[in-house]
């Protein structure tokens, strides 16, 4: 991690912890991040007074309570963990196999929720545990529908496993295999990060983002969904979850009646991709996603007055 400032020095000897590195004494750290000893030691005095580290018998630091309790804290206000469940279990009550719910950050990709069903699992993702982001079907799942600017710099940045699992030798024939994937809208592997694992994955933000937003609602207001104008139901960033909940209604009927109008009201709407990245998943001009968005638009907002959503 390159550190610029003193809040990213103090972030970089927290990264310095690994399933690989449990625990640091104050001069193998010295060693690692190249601070001197009484700026790492003002550091470590710090993380540990917020519980963030503690120390061990061994003179050395660990991870601390404060960890702890943040997952605990996250565990109760992650719509994934709070609402996903049940869907990772409808999975593993229907096939032998571990069922997983993932979060990418930074070029990590973070198990958040896992359900196994399966006699002798060949692999354990359990959750906190980080997966690469350069092979596996997870990792292009997510990869695949990142705005392109985002995607090309996390290519260049993996380029040489994403090499090794047969996506392409230069940086636009991986473009090319993950267009396919979005286009698809889901990603197989085989044996790229388990040897003999089948890994299928496909994101999930528009199912798992309307129940989350559907309980919410209902805590708050009851049964009944307000009505609202479509167009602020469109914001890239949802502020209230009955826009979400009358949304997803009238985007099931959409379906029904245009497949592809629905396809492109996801992909703009659920997964906040722009009118060019839109036609790349979709396969079509620009001029026609612009052209079919106006009409998705119009249509889901005369239905949305017509249910009273």
């Amino acid at each position: 991690m390159k550190t610029t400032n003193s809040l990213q020095r103090v972030l970089a000897v927290l990264d310095a912890f690994s399933e690989a590195r449990l625990e640091w004494t104050p001069e193998e750290l010295m060693k690692e991040l190249g601070y001197s000893r009484p700026t790492l030691y003002r550091y470590l005095k710090t993380l540990k007074d917020a519980g963030l580290l503690m120390s061990t018998r061994s003179t050395g630091f660990t991870l601390g309570p404060k960890v702890v309790e943040m997952d605990y804290l996250m565990r109760k206000s992650d719509a994934l963990v709070l609402h996903g469940p049940p869907y990772l279990r409808s999975l593993t009550d229907k096939y032998s196999c571990t069922a997983l719910f993932v979060r990418w950050y930074g070029n990590k990709i973070l198990c958040v929720a896992s359900e196994c069903s399966a006699n002798n699992p060949v692999s354990s993702y359990p959750r906190g545990r980080p997966m690469p982001l350069g092979r596996g079907a997870i990792a292009r799942s997510i990869m695949a529908f990142l705005p392109r600017p985002h995607l090309r710099r996390l290519i260049e940045f993996n380029l040489k496993e994403l090499r090794s699992v047969g996506l392409g030798d230069a940086v636009e024939e991986i473009l090319k295999s993950m267009n396919r994937v979005k286009k698809a809208g889901y990603a197989v592997a085989h044996g790229e990060v388990t040897p003999g694992a089948l890994g299928i994955a496909a994101p999930i933000m528009r199912r798992i983002l309307v129940d989350h937003s559907r309980r919410r609602h209902a805590a708050k207001r009851g049964d009944a969904v307000e009505a609202i104008p479509f167009e602020q139901a469109v914001l890239p960033v949802i502020q209230r979850a009955a826009d979400v909940i009358a949304l997803d209604e009238a985007l099931d009927a959409l379906a029904s009646r245009d497949a592809q109008q629905a396809r492109i009201v996801e992909l703009r709407f659920f997964s906040g991709l722009s009118i060019e990245e839109t036609a790349d998943v979709v396969g079509v001009s620009p001029s026609t996603i612009k052209r079919e968005w106006i009409v998705a638009k119009a249509w889901l907002a005369r239905e949305m007055r017509e249910t009273g959503s």
